[in-house]
């Protein structure tokens, strides 16, 4: 029997929009929800009790919309969030954490590089993660609170991105990492500047397709996998200026995105 029910995304803003489309490129025949929480980002600057709370509210505006699992594509959110969301809810929640275990299987320095926001960096499941994985490497962190609201803005590839990724990278560089792990969901979409900037050396390790991966071994597990012939259906959401948010649709999804608005 089909199950046709939507699967939920969200993330403060569009960082989560390149897990979106590996999901969308992965599970065609799938039903997607992409919410963006613009209203209340980002949230690299809030508390942990704002950022639970925000979490525990989306999940109930998808509850409302009848998801049958929910992806929190957003390191932050995963990091302070997933844990209480898997033990409120009867739902399948797949989030998104650091790449550091391939970092550190990859690394020949022992050296890896963790480009994140503040708070993911700060968090006790961040710290508990690196220890629990890196083993004996040598983990360096680089909090960036810059890059979030230059990829919100669109300003995708301006020199002043150039310089302010340059500033972030090269300490990584120079501590000796040989490895740069994308802690935010929203610095995928800065990926050809991050290599740029780190040198062709240097891997760049991303979690879009593992994330959209673990989402399609869920499903199939728990039996829910849509069976319908047609293409999914993907609708988009925010609680803040639909203008903007429109014109960063068709920037980084397509001309046919609409944005919807809704409220919690």
């Amino acid at each position: 029997m089909t199950d046709s029910r939507p699967i939920g995304i969200f993330d403060s803003g569009i960082g989560g929009l390149p897990i979106a489309q590996k999901i969308r490129v992965s599970l065609p025949h799938e039903n997607l929800i992409y919410l963006a929480d613009t209203l209340h980002a980002p949230y690299g600057e809030k508390s942990e009790d704002y950022i639970l709370q925000r979490s525990l509210a989306i999940t109930n505006w998808f509850i409302t919309q009848n998801v049958k699992a929910i992806v929190v594509a957003c390191n932050t959110a995963t990091m302070i969030s997933i844990q209480t969301l898997r033990n409120t809810y009867n739902l399948p929640f797949i989030g998104v954490e650091p790449g550091v275990k391939p970092a550190a299987i990859h690394t020949q320095t022992g050296v890896i590089g963790v480009l994140a926001t503040p708070k993911t960096l700060t968090s006790t499941a961040f710290h508990q993660l690196a220890q629990r994985v890196a083993g004996h490497v040598q983990v360096e962190m680089q909090p960036c609170p810059k890059l979030v609201h230059l990829v919100e803005s669109l300003e995708l590839d301006s020199d002043n991105t150039h310089q302010i990724v340059a500033d972030y990278v090269q300490p990584l560089i120079n501590k000796g990492a040989d490895t740069l792990i994308l802690g935010c969901t929203h610095f995928a979409h800065l990926t050809p500047i991050i290599k740029q900037a780190a040198g062709h050396a240097i891997e760049v390790i991303s979690t879009e397709t593992p994330v959209a991966k673990e989402v399609a071994r869920r499903l199939k597990h728990e039996n829910l996998i849509s069976d319908q012939t047609q293409a999914g259906i993907t609708k988009f959401y925010s609680n803040s200026d639909l203008t903007r948010f429109q014109q960063q649709l068709q920037r980084l999804w397509g001309e046919d995105a609409q944005a919807e608005r809704f409220n919690a």
